[in-house]
């Protein structure tokens, strides 16, 4: 394919000058030449020629080359001739003529085609045919990871990421800003949510293990089709931010499993202002202290059982019975009942995001 993409810019060049010029391998073998009676011919003098140049201006056999840099395999430019002329063509040549295959490589690059895809940069009709072309298969299982450091910006974890992932045809790590990095990893047939959360825990110990980073990982929906990339990659986006909101201890979380969370964070504050207006329209919930709220959260932690709850504040049950009653009288809400504890927990849910937002209602 790179003698296609060669021979081509060489063909739009050919009129500038009379030297003939062309693209040889390592082997010195000719894969592209403005003179077509070349093309299979080997060059003797440029064999490993690119190898030992390194990007320098050189001649061999009468011809001025220069190796072109960046271009995975080594591949030389040369010119006929050893004159200055020769000098500027060999140089232009080269420019263009690298220009050309970093081109085509980052187009047809697969890591560089899977950014693209969940970064909103190729039309969702493009997506089968740009990976029919790399061979790449379009409908097999894959997860979506997003590892966002806790502080700073470490070059070190992309590296350890791809080392961890070596498989390149079927793994991705990708870079996608200074605290975000991007894994997505082919599923095999018979996966479940524990795979993935397995993955990511795997993911997580082997940072801080490793390179000493802390970081919290999402988890989107699992992906049956490349097309379906962009949208799970802001689930993962979405699954960090919604923790970080309601339970920012948690260090790995699934979009799947967020619950009621997901749906407070994409109402819109006004809604929710109204909401806790509604709900404390007796006092405000400010009105109740430190104290209280803790056994609020205790209460729900042990699924509304006064026994239970009492035994792990080490207090009375009728203490716990009575303080219930205190909070009812405040707020209008008997938490003891499955309804108003459901109503009491989404609000102070509310509370927690319009806080996050600087909102007080």
């Amino acid at each position: 394919m790179s003698s296609r993409i060669f021979q081509s810019v060489i063909l739009q060049m050919k009129d500038a000058t009379k030297r003939c010029f062309g693209v040889a391998d390592d082997q010195g073998n000719v894969i592209a030449s403005s003179d077509l009676s070349m093309m299979g011919y080997t060059i003797e003098e440029l064999r490993s020629a690119a190898l030992e140049s390194g990007s320098e201006i050189f001649t061999a056999g009468g011809r001025t080359c220069r190796a072109l840099t960046g271009s995975g395999q080594p591949y030389v430019v040369f010119v006929e001739g050893t004159d200055e002329l020769s000098r500027s063509v060999c140089i232009m040549a080269a420019v263009a003529l690298g220009e050309a295959k970093s081109g085509y490589d980052e187009k047809h690059d697969a890591a560089t085609f899977v950014k693209n895809i969940i970064s909103d940069n190729i039309l969702p009709g493009d997506v089968y045919v740009r990976a029919k072309e790399l061979h790449f298969s379009a409908d097999m299982p894959r997860a979506v990871f997003i590892i966002r450091q806790n502080s700073g910006a470490e070059v070190a974890v992309l590296e350890f990421l791809q080392t961890l992932y070596p498989a390149r045809d079927k793994d991705f790590v990708l870079s996608m800003s200074e605290s975000d990095v991007v894994v997505i990893r082919e599923l095999s047939a018979g996966f479940d949510s524990e795979e993935l959360e397995e993955a990511a825990e795997h993911m997580q110990k082997s940072l801080e293990e490793a390179i000493g980073v802390r970081c919290v990982v999402g988890i989107g929906s699992p992906v049956m089709h490349l097309r379906e990339l962009a949208d799970r990659y802001k689930e993962a986006q979405t699954a960090i931010e919604v923790e970080q909101v309601f339970d920012a201890e948690k260090t790995i979380v699934s979009y799947e499993s967020l619950g009621i969370g997901r749906i407070i964070y994409q109402l819109p504050t006004t809604l929710c202002e109204m909401f806790l207006a509604e709900v404390f329209k007796k006092s405000p919930i400010e009105a109740l202290d430190e104290d209280t709220l803790y056994t609020i959260n205790k209460f729900f932690e042990n699924n509304l059982n006064v026994s239970e709850t009492s035994r792990k504040l080490f207090v009375h049950r009728n203490t716990l019975v009575y303080r219930l009653e205190k909070i009812k009288k405040l707020t209008g809400l008997d938490l003891r009942e499955f309804d108003h504890a459901i109503v009491f927990k989404v609000a102070l849910m509310v509370k927690k995001y319009l806080d996050t937002q600087n909102i007080r209602y």
